[in-house]
């Protein structure tokens, strides 16, 4: 897959070769649309750069992304692994000492949990979806206790209900 960056590179020159010629912001984005698909850029932006366009000199447009202001993502695939890592090895971490940790903010930290496939409960990370073995020994337990139900034990009297923390 390209780059975002050479997907707009190519749509402004797209854009800027068929200004001259006259075509339409909104041809201009449907013929780029039928090519890029979801990568094409809006309407609107291919008006604003065909208004750009128009007022420059033919071919000597600059076509290159400016740089922004504001904070580079600085998440990589490497830090969901190795926070998916950290996680594993200590569930009870909070996100505020893993985001001190890794050097990014607490709410990265939480998307990322989300990303590796954990969830917050009672302030410890677990896993969505339950292993087999688990699940497995649930039912387990569940057919112990239907079958002292029916036995027609004192199964209420010996049950001791609380909550999981």
């Amino acid at each position: 897959m390209e780059e975002f960056s050479d997907v707009r590179f190519k749509l402004r020159a797209v854009t800027e070769f068929l200004t001259p010629e006259k075509v339409l912001p909104i041809e201009i984005h449907i013929r780029m649309q039928a090519i890029y698909g979801d990568q094409c850029a809006d309407v609107s932006t291919v008006r604003r750069w065909v208004r750009q366009f128009k007022n420059g000199e033919l071919g000597q447009a600059d076509l290159s992304d400016k740089t922004r202001s504001g904070r580079p993502v600085s998440a990589s695939d490497q830090l969901y692994e190795d926070h998916g890592e950290r996680i594993r090895g200590n569930r009870r971490m909070k996100q505020k000492e893993t985001a001190v940790a890794l050097g990014i903010s607490r709410e990265r930290v939480g998307h990322i949990i989300g990303l590796n496939g954990f969830r917050k409960v009672c302030a410890r990370s677990v896993p969505r979806m339950l292993p087999d073995e688990i699940k497995a020994e649930r039912v387990r337990i569940s057919r112990e206790l239907l079958q002292r139900f029916e036995k027609g034990e004192d199964f209420f009297k010996k049950t001791i209900i609380g909550d999981e923390t």
